[in-house]
């Protein structure tokens, strides 16, 4: 049975996995210099595993609207 979610339940997980990149990248962009600045390079991450909270098939309804890619490993990235 495919569940169904409403927009603002599929904004809000959206929200959150958008965050949730943001976040890893900057951590990694912040470990470059070891003094916890940058050395202005940007971080090689381009996906990352979905927050935990939201059932798997809100991750698969966005795929299916072109919002997010599947990247493999049950990992994501931002459409372009």
């Amino acid at each position: 049975m495919a569940e169904e979610f409403t927009k603002e339940q599929l904004l809000e997980a959206l929200r959150a996995f958008r965050k949730r990149l943001k976040v890893y990248r900057q951590d990694d962009e912040s470990s470059y210099g070891g003094r916890g600045l940058t050395s202005g390079k940007t971080s090689g991450i381009f996906a990352v595993k979905p927050p935990q909270g939201y059932p798997p098939e809100i991750w698969q309804k966005l795929v299916e609207q072109g919002k997010l890619v599947p990247e493999g490993n049950g990992t994501y990235s931002i459409k372009d």
